[in-house]
């Protein structure tokens, strides 16, 4: 089964590779349209995770920020989502054949 992240109709990352966690899909960091992706400041922390780093998506001139997040250095217990991008209410999961 395939998945893909859409925003604005847009597809950002497609995979048949996902891993979820907390009910979030995290998508191989290699399957993202970079175009519609920018750096952002914002970061938060999760104790068993770590820190996460997050990234503004943006479409046709339109920016959902803080939209996508990334855990650059996870604690060993989240490994398995080293590399791997999760999106926020917003951008929506769905699934193709």
């Amino acid at each position: 089964m395939t998945k893909q992240a859409l925003w604005k109709d847009t597809v950002l990352a497609e995979s048949e590779d996902i891993v979820e966690v907390e009910g979030n899909d995290y998508f191989p960091r290699a399957t993202l349209n970079m175009d519609h992706f920018s750096p952002s400041s914002h970061t938060t922390v999760c104790p068993w995770k770590g820190t996460a780093a997050y990234m503004h998506v943006e479409v046709n001139g339109e920016t959902l920020r803080d939209a996508a997040w990334y855990y650059p250095e996870p604690k060993e217990a989240a490994a398995h989502i080293e590399n791997r991008v999760a999106f926020l209410k917003g951008v929506v999961i769905t699934e193709t054949e």
